[in-house]
């Protein structure tokens, strides 16, 4: 087999409507800013995925950074590994987070769908696994005593068994009455979820939590600020409600340094800020050293593949961020993510819609 190499990077912005903006704790996502990237290569395969800035302020200097990594990567051999290795060295002194991690992660991305259209295979397959559906959960916002029961009751008939609604309002009565209201919807076979985003004290968050207990919720996610392991550790031992974290870790060495403190029942690693797919197989190796259930954030469409080869794969969460955009919108039957059996990820752009939304 001819072997693949880089062509050229082509990075476009997006700034694309979402039908119900996201909001939370500590803010309001109202759009969903992607950067999406094409990896055209000399066998006329294109690579490609999409990162999420959440803020259009991140899309310019995301698109630029991508844009000036194309002399970089211009005649590198497809191979993820390799790539991943020239990039953190080119930015071991500058530092491989924040914007240079989310470029990088699109360019590991789009690299491991080219290689799997090269080898004719869709991606779970190319990383040892099968096409398989992964059970997801629906995952709404702060969206209010009208909204919020409509959104749920849409999810439970669209078959969904699970859902994750945000808290983390100004009072504790706000957030009781907002998890009932969508546990009385939903009724006590649908595994309800709620996520802080950050948004409380430690104390507060254990007052919130004790409170929230006779909900009979299947997690209680990022109650208080991320990088605060040991205050998450307090909150898991004190709540009967498992805790979640991990949407914003930018390495597997922060995973590992909340693992060991016991800071969370589970862990949901971003498929972008973990380092795209080689990333994300060394965090779920590391969740699977220490038998942690482990979950997706956002980036439906690759981590239904990541998930498929994930030992302790827990949930996807279905948000569809770049439906808008997308020629075929990951599809999902029975209450579950179905793996695409086409090669590559099978992500593939709406052309018109990418034009109409472009930044």
């Amino acid at each position: 087999m001819q072997d693949l190499f880089i062509r050229s990077l082509r990075a476009r912005a997006v700034n694309v409507p979402l039908e119900f903006p996201v909001r939370t704790s500590v803010g309001v996502v109202d759009t969903s800013p992607l950067v999406l990237l094409d990896i055209e290569t000399n066998q006329g395969i294109t690579g490609r995925s999409y990162v999420f800035t959440y803020t259009p302020l991140g899309l310019a200097p995301v698109r630029a950074l991508l844009d000036s990594l194309e002399r970089l990567l211009e005649g590198q051999l497809v191979a993820p590994h390799e790539i991943e290795k020239l990039l953190q060295a080119r930015f071991r002194l500058l530092g491989n987070t924040g914007i240079v991690k989310i470029a990088s992660a699109a360019v590991d991305m789009a690299a491991w769908d080219a290689l799997a259209q090269h080898r004719g295979l869709p991606l779970a397959e190319l990383l040892g696994g099968r096409v398989k559906s992964i059970p997801a959960y629906d995952s709404h916002s702060m969206d209010g005593p009208q909204i919020g029961p409509e959104r749920a009751r849409r999810a439970v008939a669209q078959g969904l068994k699970a859902i994750k609604i945000k808290i983390g309002h100004k009072t504790l009565k706000e957030d009781v009455q907002s998890v009932a209201l969508i546990r009385e919807t939903i009724g006590d076979d649908v595994h309800l979820m709620v996520d802080v985003n950050q948004g409380l004290s430690v104390p507060e968050a254990i007052r919130r939590g004790r409170a929230l207990e006779p909900f009979g919720l299947a997690w209680i996610e990022e109650p208080t600020l991320q990088e605060d392991y040991s205050g998450h550790a307090l909150i898991r031992d004190t709540l009967k409600t498992p805790v979640q974290m991990g949407e914003n870790w930018f390495s597997v060495d922060e995973m590992h340094k909340a693992i060991v403190v016991g800071a969370a029942d589970f862990v949901m690693p971003d498929a972008m800020k973990i380092g795209g797919v080689s990333g994300w197989l060394r965090a779920s190796a590391l969740a699977a050293t220490y038998q942690i259930p482990m979950s997706s954030h956002i980036f439906d469409e690759i981590s239904a593949h990541l998930l498929a080869v994930t030992p302790t794969a827990h949930w996807l969460e279905k948000m569809g961020l770049a439906d808008p955009i997308l020629a075929r919108p990951l599809v999902y039957e029975n209450g579950a993510a179905l793996v695409p059996d086409v090669p590559g990820v099978g992500i593939e752009w709406n052309e018109e819609a990418v034009e109409r939304f472009a930044v």
